[in-house]
């Protein structure tokens, strides 16, 4: 007997031709013409359309499940027994009432949840056969890539939506107070209920699993790279440690270096390092403000260049590095501008605290 489709099988494969123009099964939506001296048409691939849409939904929404605490939010099967969701959807909440697509309900029980990066893992007890994990995206995402929003707004079950990626790198506020980083930004319309349900791209898998919307058409979600990371550990041992530094920062605008004598625009001023932390008498804070044309400007303080020569032009962009490639106990090297000359500073990373 041969083996069962996988779910890109199906995709791939389903409505031939209505489904050669979908990312990842040939070619991502491509525009460029064949190689010359190849039996191809000279045609452009066509855009995705509305088919292309159905059989997507139809491959993925066995398991997409309606997950119901003390509120409502979504959630998708991650291995044939366990279900992600954001923790805010979970709250303090150690089971759950998970409902999938045909109807049937079957109860969970919380493994493991971790507000720092808003993720949750359930086990289900009761697993319908058409449910079916999905997979996670090996690429990375990209402004302008199609994707599509599947979940429960307002109790709506199975509920798609569509967009695009119109950000990546983005940094939200976590249930605990940080922020969380690599945030996938989207304009497919999500709404309360959303929260924990896939957005997933033309192939049907997971970018992200959807966190929030910000009305004007924005939502956000945690990222498949840090998901895959955080939900293991989940797992393993019901939470998840992030690694800390204990520093806040500045972007270092043209004002800010204009003030501080900096050489460039570029980098982030350590603003604050906190007591007793990671950083503390590694790292130097401003020590003083000035006011520039109604703006607070911060005096002082160590610049951040790089992180293990990883050049960091952001905030973001070092939370995504921290976040995604280095865990408590590790130690950075951070390339530094202190008093005008360039060195380098070791700190070894802590574990991030449980709130602000």
């Amino acid at each position: 007997m041969s083996a069962q489709p996988t779910r890109r099988e199906i995709i791939c494969t389903g409505g031939a031709a209505a489904l050669a123009g979908l990312a990842g099964c040939s070619s991502p939506l491509s525009t460029s013409s064949p190689e010359p001296g190849t039996d191809e048409s000279d045609e452009r691939q066509p855009d995705a359309t509305p088919d292309d849409y159905t059989e997507i939904y139809e491959a993925t929404i066995d398991s997409v499940v309606l997950v119901e605490t003390d509120g409502q939010g979504t959630g998708f099967m991650y291995d044939d027994h366990h279900v992600i969701t954001n923790a805010h959807v979970v709250g303090t909440a150690q089971s759950a009432a998970v409902r999938f697509t045909e109807g049937r309900w079957s109860t969970a029980t919380v493994v493991g949840s971790d507000p720092h990066s808003d993720l949750a893992v359930l086990a289900v007890d009761d697993v319908p056969e058409a449910a079916s994990p999905l997979s996670f995206t090996d690429d990375d995402p990209e402004v302008g890539q199609r994707v599509l929003a599947i979940g429960n707004p307002y109790n709506l079950n199975g509920t798609m939506t569509s967009g695009i990626i119109s950000g990546v790198d983005r940094s939200i506020p976590s249930p605990a107070g940080f922020d969380i980083p690599d945030a996938i930004q989207t304009d497919a319309p999500v709404n309360p209920g959303n929260s924990g349900g896939p957005l997933v791209d033309l192939d049907g898998d997971v970018v992200a699993v959807i966190n929030s919307g910000g009305g004007d058409n924005i939502g956000f979600g945690i990222s498949a790279a840090l998901t895959q990371r955080v939900v293991p550990e989940l797992l393993a041992t019901g939470d998840y440690d992030h690694a800390y530094m204990g520093v806040s920062f500045d972007d270092v605008t043209p004002t800010v270096a204009r003030v501080n004598d900096l050489p460039a625009s570029r980098g982030l001023l350590v603003v604050g390092v906190a007591p007793g932390g990671p950083s503390d008498g590694r790292l130097e804070a401003s020590s003083e403000i000035t006011v520039v044309d109604g703006e607070r400007v911060p005096v002082g303080g160590d610049v951040i260049r790089a992180v293990d020569d990883r050049p960091i032009e952001t905030s973001e962009g070092l939370g995504s590095y921290l976040a995604l490639e280095t865990s408590p106990g590790e130690t950075v090297d951070l390339t530094v501008l202190r008093d005008g000359r360039e060195q380098t500073v070791q700190v070894e990373l802590g574990t991030r605290p449980t709130g602000l």
